[in-house]
This record gives structure tokens, C-alpha cells and sequence, in this order.
């Protein structure tokens, strides 16, 4: 799956579109409170029928994960391998599903299987402002073998990372950081 989000400088508020026939896939709306960020949903814009269309949510302050109505603290999804200065980040849903590492290097997130062998999804966040030219959008790309199990967590996992990784750059140090 190939996709753009169509909001460029705010992935936590945006449409997900399908790259090739540029149909919406699926929706993020955050809502933001007095203290922050309160959940970020994102929701399936081609639901099956009698299905719900919130697929996947980011609970911020409790620091969970919920997908299909299952809620998991981030705490116990991820781990953390390495020293100070080449730690790595593993994410998975559960213990019969693939763990993924994920990276970020040269604007781009990356989801790997087998110790960095193969990849599995790929979210680049090419924003910067640009003087004369127009800013690309995000976009995100995910491989047969990520569609088939963990397509909606991996979304949520590569928001998740992105928007962490925001509020540590931003200079405001706010819990909304720069959205």
C-alpha cells in the first residue's frame, strides 16, 4: 500500500490517500484538551458493513494503543535494545505476531522483520518549510507482508513514534509540541 497524507503539517489531523487512485483509505482526527492531546482515531473511510469505523486509536495520556476495541499500554508493546547511543526500538502487538524494529534516519521511519532484513513499512516525513517550492507530503508505504497482519498497528505505531519524535524537537514543549 502506498499512500499520502493530504494535511502537510499535521499528520495527526489528516486523510490517508491511496497514492495511485487517490481515494481517501482512512481518516486521523486528534482531539486536544486543556492538558494536551487526548486521543488520536483513526478511522477506515471503507468500513465493512455493520462494522465500526474507528479502527485504531492513541490514547496520550494514558500512553495506550487500541485496535478493534483490544487496549494496550505502550509499555508492553515495545522494548528497547542497545546502549545509550545505538538503541533500537522493537514494537509488537502481541506474542504471536512479528516484532518490528523501528528506525528513524534521514526523515524517514522504517518498520523491519529479521534483524533489519527485510522491510516491512516505511512512513517518511519530508516537512520542511520551503521559501519558493511546495512543501511533500507524508507518505507512508507498507509491504503485502504488513498489510496482511499488522496494517492498522503499524499506522498507529509510525504516528505514534512521529509525534513523539515532534514534541522532543519543537522549542515550545508543549504536549501539542507544533499541531
Amino acid at each position: 500500500m502506498d499512500a499520502t497524507f493530504d494535511n502537510k503539517t499535521n499528520v495527526l489531523n489528516a486523510r490517508i490517500r491511496g497514492a495511485h487512485e487517490n481515494s481517501v483509505i482512512y481518516t486521523l482526527r486528534t482531539s486536544v484538551g486543556f492538558r494536551g492531546r487526548k486521543d488520536t482515531i483513526l478511522c477506515d473511510e471503507n468500513p465493512v458493513p455493520g462494522a465500526a469505523s474507528a479502527v485504531g486509536v492513541i490514547h496520550w495520556q494514558e500512553k495506550t494503543l487500541e485496535i478493534f476495541g483490544h487496549k494496550k499500554s505502550c509499555a508492553e508493546l515495545k522494548r528497547q535494545t542497545g546502549r545509550f547511543f545505538n538503541r533500537t526500538r522493537h514494537w509488537r502487538w502481541s506474542a504471536d505476531r512479528k516484532e518490528y524494529e523501528i528506525l528513524y534516519e534521514e526523515e524517514e521511519w522504517k518498520a523491519t522483520l529479521d534483524h533489519n532484513m527485510c522491510t516491512a513499512g516505511r512512513f517518511s516525513v519530508p516537512f520542511r518549510p520551503h521559501l519558493f517550492t511546495k512543501s511533500q507530503p507524508a507518505r507512508l508505504h507498507l509491504t503485502k507482508t504488513a498489510l496482511a497482519e499488522d496494517e492498522v498497528f503499524l499506522i498507529l505505531v509510525f504516528v505514534y513514534c512521529e509525534a513523539r519524535r515532534q514534541d522532543k524537537t519543537n522549542s515550545s514543549g508543549g504536549g501539542v509540541g507544533g499541531w
